[in-house]
Order: C-alpha cells, then structure tokens, then sequence
C-alpha cells in the first residue's frame, strides 16, 4: 500500500526560503501621480512610516495601514502587495 503524503508541508530552515513579499507602493505612486507628501496626508500617516513601506524597509504589515493605501489609491491589495514563491532548485 503507498504512503500517504501529509498535504501540509514543512517549513524550511530559514525565513530566506519561503519565498518574499514585497509591496508595489512606490509603483502605485508612480502610477497615480501622487507625492509622498499628498500621500502622507490623505493617508493620516507618517512620511517616514510611508517612506518605509514604499522601500520594503518593514518587518510586518499592518491591516489599517494597508487598507488605508488601498483606499486612498484607489487599488485592490493584490495591487499592493506582491507574492514571489522561493526558486525550484
């Protein structure tokens, strides 16, 4: 009889192997014609807490933050953020 194979899979060593996120927030910008600045004020944030999220400088994503983004640009999340899975060796 074959071995049935655990459809959950186990996580790799290290954090490196998973894959990588990484947020279009500075694409997104580009695209609407929008400052940091302008952002920075429909968004009720922070310019340096923007500047992070547009250069991929944060360690964990915030749910208002994100939805705040989405709304002001007027984008879904899958426009915002970007799923890239590790490389097949």
């Amino acid at each position: 009889m074959p071995k049935k194979v655990n459809p959950l899979r186990q996580l790799p060593a290290s954090p490196e192997e998973y894959g990588n996120i990484r947020l279009c927030l500075d694409e997104l910008i580009q695209k609407k014609n929008v400052s940091i600045n302008q952002l920075s004020f429909r968004t009720e944030m922070q310019r340096s807490q923007l500047r992070n999220y547009r250069d991929n400088k944060i360690q964990r994503l915030d749910i208002d933050i994100l939805l705040r983004l989405c709304y002001v640009l007027e984008c879904d999340l899958s426009d915002l953020i970007k799923y890239t899975p590790p490389e097949k060796c």
